[in-house]
C-alpha cells in the first residue's frame, strides 16, 4: 500500500493487518512524503504489532515483494499515472483516489485530467469497475482495476439505486441530497477551513454546484446533472457521514413498496441495513463499522419523501469498501476481514 498515513490509509493497514487472507501490508511512501519510518510512530494505536515499517516505494520493491494486490491511498494525480505501470507489472490495483471512477470526460474534468488522446489511458479507464460491491459484485473477479468510490457517493448511490430502477421515484422532480460529513473526510493535510477553530461549533457547506463527488453519483445512477442538487457540509466531529435525501416518489407509491424495494435490491448484501420505515439511522449506529444503513419517512400524503444515508466515511466511505473489493477480486467472502 502507498499512503499509509492518511487517515483511510491507517484504516485500510489495520484491516489487511488482521485480514485472515493476506500478509502484514507492504507499506510504501512516496519520495516527497518526509513521514516517520515506522506508522506506529505517527498511529500509537498500532503498537505492538512488531512495526509498520514505511519503505521508500519503487517498483522493483513491490515486484520483488511478490504484491498480488496494490492499494493507492495517493492523490488522485499520483495514481493516474502509476496505475498504467502498475497494470504493465501484471499488479492488480485497488486506488482509493478519484482518479479512475469516472466514465465520462466531462465529469473527469473536475480532476483536471486532460488525457482523453492517450489512447492507453482511454482502455484503462474504460476496463476500470467502479467499486460499489453492492451494485458490480460480478465485475470484480476479472477486473484488474478497481477503482474505489467517493464516501458521499457511496451514501447517496447506495440510498437511492434500488428506487430510482425500481421505478418508485417522480424523475421530473430534482432529487436533492443534503449532505454532511466529519472532517476527517477533508484528508489529514491541515487547512484553514479545517482547523479546530473554524470546525468547532460550526456548521458550514462547502463545494456548491462543484464538488467532485456529483459525477459519480450522476453516473452511478443515470441521471442528467438539472436532476439532482448534491451540497456538502462540514461537521464538527471527527468522522461519519448523514445524506439526508428529499425527493418526490411515484404516483400512487406505498411506504411499504419502498421499504420492500430496498429489502429486496440489498438482499444478502451483509453491509447494507435497511431501517424499517419511519425509523431513521444516525452517525453513531454506523461508526467504525462497514455498515451503510439506510431509512425514511414518506409523506402522510404520499408525495414526498426523505430517505437517511449513514456510513463511515474513513470505512465504508474508503478502507473498509476497498477491503470488501479485494475480497471479490479474488474470490474470497465479502465479508472476510470486516465482520
Amino acid at each position: 500500500m502507498v499512503g499509509a498515513t492518511g487517515y483511510s490509509g491507517f484504516e485500510l493497514t489495520r484491516l489487511l493487518n488482521a485480514h485472515p487472507r493476506a500478509k502484514k501490508p507492504l507499506l510504501l511512501k512516496r519520495a516527497e512524503d518526509t513521514a516517520s519510518a515506522d506508522l506506529a510512530e505517527c498511529y500509537p494505536h498500532l503498537s505492538g504489532n512488531g512495526g509498520f515499517p514505511l519503505e521508500p516505494f519503487s517498483w522493483t520493491r513491490v515486484k520483488n515483494a511478490g504484491v498480488d494486490v496494490l492499494f493507492l491511498c495517493t492523490p488522485h494525480e499520483v495514481s493516474r499515472a502509476w496505475v498504467p505501470e502498475a497494470l504493465e507489472l501484471g499488479l492488480r490495483v485497488v486506488d482509493l483516489s478519484g482518479a479512475w471512477r469516472l466514465k465520462q470526460a466531462a465529469h473527469r474534468g473536475v480532476y483536471g485530467f486532460e488525457d482523453s488522446s492517450c489512447q492507453r489511458t482511454a482502455e484503462i479507464n474504460d476496463a476500470a469497475v467502479y467499486g460499489s460491491p453492492e451494485l458490480h459484485a460480478a465485475k470484480m473477479p476479472g477486473a484488474a482495476l478497481v477503482a474505489n468510490p467517493g464516501c458521499y457517493a457511496t451514501s447517496i448511490i447506495l440510498a437511492l439505486t434500488p428506487w430510482l430502477r425500481d421505478g418508485l421515484m417522480d424523475r421530473s422532480a430534482a432529487i436533492v441530497c443534503d449532505a454532511k460529513s466529519g472532517v476527517s473526510g477533508a484528508g489529514k493535510q491541515p487547512t484553514p477551513r479545517t482547523h479546530f477553530v473554524e470546525v468547532s461549533e460550526n456548521l458550514s457547506a462547502y463545494t456548491v454546484f462543484g464538488h467532485r463527488h456529483t459525477g459519480e453519483i450522476l453516473e452511478q445512477l443515470d441521471l442528467g446533472g438539472d436532476q439532482l442538487q448534491f451540497t456538502p457540509h462540514l461537521l464538527p466531529i471527527p468522522r461519519g457521514i448523514l445524506s439526508t435525501i428529499y425527493a418526490r416518489v411515484a404516483p400512487g407509491v406505498s411506504a411499504a413498496e419502498l421499504e420492500e424495494s430496498l429489502r429486496r435490491f440489498y438482499a444478502g448484501r451483509k453491509f447494507v441495513r435497511i431501517f424499517a420505515a419511519g425509523a431513521l439511522p444516525e452517525i453513531k449506529y454506523s461508526l467504525h463499522t462497514n455498515f451503510c444503513d439506510l431509512g425514511f419517512c414518506l409523506e402522510p400524503n404520499g408525495q414526498r419523501v426523505v430517505l437517511i444515508s449513514c456510513l463511515d466515511n474513513l470505512i465504508k466511505g474508503a478502507a473498509g469498501q476497498a477491503v470488501q473489493n479485494m475480497n471479490l477480486m479474488f474470490g474470497w467472502s465479502e465479508s472476510e476481514g470486516l465482520a
